[in-house]
């Protein structure tokens, strides 16, 4: 359970992390601030939630072994893949606000 968890929360803040990122760096699909980083924790929640069954055990298996109890390389898979999926929710969600507007 622990696991789960503290997996979960760091899937949400890289996604978050990666919202902003992606907001500041594209102005025009931008939320705000908070709207891009709730977005883009969603985004990463889903991604994170998503990439471990697509690339099974061998995905953070591959990247690293266990230090201190932690496997490393699910750590970085959910770092990396929940701040890419918290960009690109963002933009989806960004450019679908935006063709809407134009209506």
């Amino acid at each position: 359970m622990e696991g789960s968890l503290v997996d979960l929360i760091v899937q949400l803040i890289a996604g978050a992390a990666g919202g902003t990122a992606a907001g500041a760096a594209l102005k025009d699909l931008s939320l705000g601030k908070p709207g891009d980083a709730i977005t883009g924790a969603i985004g990463g929640g889903l991604i994170g939630q998503i990439l471990p069954m697509v690339l099974g055990a061998a995905g953070g298996a591959a990247a690293g072994g266990d230090v201190g109890g932690m496997d490393v390389g699910s750590l970085v898979r959910d770092i990396f893949g929940s701040g890419i999926g918290g960009a690109v929710v963002l933009a989806l969600i960004g450019a679908i606000r935006n063709a809407m507007m134009k209506k």
